[in-house]
């Protein structure tokens, strides 16, 4: 299996949901809200992608200054696809397109928390969250 990766390759609000719910992160994300999922795309300023033919089977989505600091909102692969080097290939990608000294900084899903560090990433116990009003 050949997969393609892009740092440009638009996506549909149906493409990034169908991956979603292929990685489980569906289960953490408004996956029946399609005007909130079309905004996190329209809003988001890196998208990276991982396509098996014309199927998206990742996605990393992310919001930055592209100097500084870039959060990774979400890292998705198809859990088919998963222990391939998917998700390491989209980080790889998604720092590749940053200042060199740019961070990265993300929120891990529970299921996800022992994938980190393994790609050199710190944990750190200051991060603070406000839900939100409603």
């Amino acid at each position: 299996m050949s997969i393609a990766y892009s740092h440009d390759r638009k996506i549909t609000a149906e493409q990034f949901v169908d991956v979603l719910n292929r990685s489980t992160l569906g289960e953490r994300r408004p996956v029946a809200d399609r005007k909130r999922i079309a905004d996190m795309l329209a809003h988001a300023n890196l998208v990276c992608t991982a396509w098996d033919g014309e199927r998206l089977v990742g996605v990393s989505r992310s919001l930055t200054d592209f100097s500084y600091c870039c959060y990774l909102s979400d890292l998705a692969v198809d859990a088919a696809h998963q222990k391939q080097g998917i998700g390491r290939e989209l980080i790889r990608l998604t720092q590749s397109r940053l200042h060199p000294q740019c961070k990265i900084i993300l929120l891990a899903a529970p299921k996800a928390e022992g994938y980190y560090p393994k790609l050199g990433f710190q944990h750190f116990h200051s991060a603070w969250v406000l839900p939100g009003t409603r």
